[in-house]
Formats: structure tokens, sequence, C-alpha cells
């Protein structure tokens, strides 16, 4: 695969491989136990140059783009799932405002890329899931300003956040035509933060719920136009997708890795297991679906880069990866034995960090749906 990276983005992986192999693989393991964000490692993350990676230079960013920061996301992920997790939070929101904000927004973004403002993306409630229409927060015009009312569920970084992403709806309608997307300072008043949700895995990352009581932001944080963010929202979730399957590949890459080195070294009956058929074969499956992964989320990120629409793209490379990701890691832990069950091997981490990446940025059964749907409307071009 490598033979198809550019020297600059070997030169990133290669210096994101070594801070994370030096710096945050000895901390993981802190990191699941005492579920607090890692704000250091973060900051290291940001001191590298890697979140505004999808942000065009005049603009302040590197505008290396989906490619690079999917090979990066892979690098990170593989020592950390949960800092991975991290990653794509600035990476996503700086782009989002340059693409969709105005200069209220802008200004934002030199904060964002050197790890000094800390934004969390609220789109979904508690009742409201992949169902994004469904939402039922508001924010009602009252002047020249919105108010906020709604709770946001599963915010990730929510209670670390120093600024908001939120959607909204404009009224009380149905339907996703009133959706509108705002810039919420974290100390508005009338905002209230649940406690950090105690999760399966995915540990240090301050999960939680975010509570609106009339919270009263100016129009001006409103970005781009009203009641027009549900498709901005939809593109925004095509590339978080893509970094969503490359967070699970690094971790199915890691769990690789850990077992062939286990199965060398682990001997039965007389002989190391990998001398078995029946880990051979294990081994042979994990590295033939990690690499297609790899080219799917690959292809999917290049075609975003270049332009293309990448719903269907999207949705095959995250569908395909946190499948393949969840499988393989499982058998990677089942090549452990008994070990494998053990917190003193990273293989149990991988495990409960890795289930997540089945069901957030839409469940593996919605995205089924889109990719259906995207194939009845090639047909239908036809």
């Amino acid at each position: 695969m490598e033979r198809f990276y550019s020297d600059e983005q070997i030169l990133i992986r290669n210096s994101v491989r070594r801070y994370c192999e030096d710096k945050v693989l000895p901390c993981a393991a802190a990191i699941d136990t005492e579920d607090r964000f890692p704000r250091g490692l973060y900051q290291g993350l940001a001191d590298l140059g890697l979140f505004g990676i999808c942000v065009p230079e005049p603009a302040g960013g590197s505008g290396l783009g989906a490619v690079t920061a999917t090979i990066v996301m892979e690098e990170i992920a593989r020592c950390s799932g949960s800092l991975g997790n991290a990653y794509a939070l600035p990476v996503e929101a700086a782009a989002f405002l340059h693409q969709h904000g105005g200069a209220r927004h802008h200004a934002l973004i030199p904060g964002i890329i050197d790890g000094s403002i800390l934004v969390a993306t609220a789109v979904t409630e508690p009742d409201h899931g992949s169902d994004v229409a469904g939402m039922t927060t508001t924010a009602l015009k009252d002047g020249t300003d919105y108010v906020i009312n709604g709770t946001k569920a599963w915010v990730t970084m929510g209670a670390v956040a120093d600024q908001l992403i939120v959607f909204a709806k404009t009224t009380t309608e149905p339907g996703h035509r009133n959706i509108s997307c705002y810039l919420v300072e974290g100390d508005r008043p009338g905002i209230a933060r649940g406690e950090p949700e105690a999760l399966l895995g995915m540990h240090g990352l301050e999960d939680c719920q975010i509570h609106f009581d009339d919270v009263r932001i100016p129009q001006e944080n409103r970005i781009g136009p009203e009641n027009q963010a549900f498709r901005a929202a939809m593109e925004n979730f095509n590339f978080s997708r893509l970094m969503m399957s490359a967070m699970a590949l690094g971790m199915a890459q890691a769990a690789f890795e850990d077992a062939l080195a286990y199965a060398k070294e682990r001997k039965q009956f007389g002989n190391a297991i990998i001398a078995f058929q029946a880990v051979q074969f294990m081994l042979a499956d994990m590295s033939t679906d990690i690499a297609a992964a790899r080219l799917l989320i690959h292809h999917a990120a290049r075609l975003s880069d270049a332009g293309h629409p990448i719903a269907k793209e999207a949705a095959h490379a995250k569908r395909f990866t946190t499948d393949m990701a969840m499988k393989h890691v499982s058998a990677a832990l089942q090549v452990h034995g008994g070990n494998g069950y053990s917190k003193h091997y990273r293989i149990e981490r991988i495990f409960r960090d890795v289930r997540l990446a089945q069901i957030f940025e839409g469940t593996n059964e919605i995205q089924r749906l889109i990719i259906a749907r995207q194939l009845e409307k090639d047909a239908g071009r036809g």
C-alpha cells in the first residue's frame, strides 16, 4: 500500500507512528482505566500540525485532504482507539467551519488547529440517534437572537468542550427541512452538562448529555443558511464515516499484529501455535480483510479529495471495515486464548473499544440502507 502514498504522506505517517508508539501507547491502558480526557496527548497531536489537515493552506491548515487524514487516523487508533476518536473532532470541526461558516466561525479555526479550543458536535438526542430528522431540540427566533431548548446525548468530549456545534430545529414541525446549525459557546447561561457516560469502552472521551434551557445566542452564531443544515450534516457524516472506518482499521491492525506476535511465541503441544492451521487461517483472513478495508477507505477518500459525492462509498467503507474489525479483533482475542480475556493484554481493551465502531456515525444497518437506496437511484438513472 505504501507505494501509493506520496513522499509527504509517508513522512507524516512515520512521524505520527513515532509519536504514538513513544507517547500514546504507553499511556493507552491508563486512559482506559482512569477514563479522563488525555489533554496532553491531544495537544501533542495538535503540535504535530494534524488538526488542520483538511483545511486549505490559505485558511491556516495544511490542505492535505481526506486520504492523509485517514492515514493519520489509522496510526493513532492503532495505539489508542479513544485518542483516535478524539482526533476526529478537531479535524472535522475545522473543515466544517471553514466550509460552512462565516468570519465569526473562521476566527475559531486557528485555535481549533493549535489545540487551544476544544470543540464538540451535538447532533444525537436521547430518543433520536440515526433518525437525525427526528430531533426535537429547537432554536426559535426571538428578535435577532435564537433561543435553544432541548437535550443532546452522547456528545463526545462534551464535558470538556469550549465550543459546541449544535444542530436544532427552527420550528416544532417534523422533518428535516427546518434544521439549522449553530455555534454555541460552552459557558452560555442555560447550558448544563451531565455526568460523563460510563461506557463499555472508548474511555477518556468525556461523553455526556448536554441540556439547553433557554440558551440565547446571537443570530451571527448560526452556521450557514437557516433551515439548510440537514444536507451539511449528511455531508459531514460521510467524511466522519471515513474517519471512523480508519479508526476501526487501526484497531484491527493492532489486534492482528498482537495476534501474530502471540502466535509466534505461544507454544502448545510442543509447537508455536502459528504452526497450527486453525490459527494460520485466522491470521490469513485478518491480513486479507484488513488490506481490503484499507483500499475501500482510501478509494472513498480519494473521491472525496477530488470533489466527488461519496455517500455510497463512505457507507461501503464504514459498513465493511467496522464489521471486519469486530470480527477479527474477536478472532485475535481467540488466538490469545485465556490471556486475551485479561487486562494485562491490550487485545481486551481493543475488543471493548472497537465495538462502538459498528454503532456510531450511523449504525451499520443504516449504512446498508444508504447503500441500497443509492443502488436504487443508480439503477433509475440507467
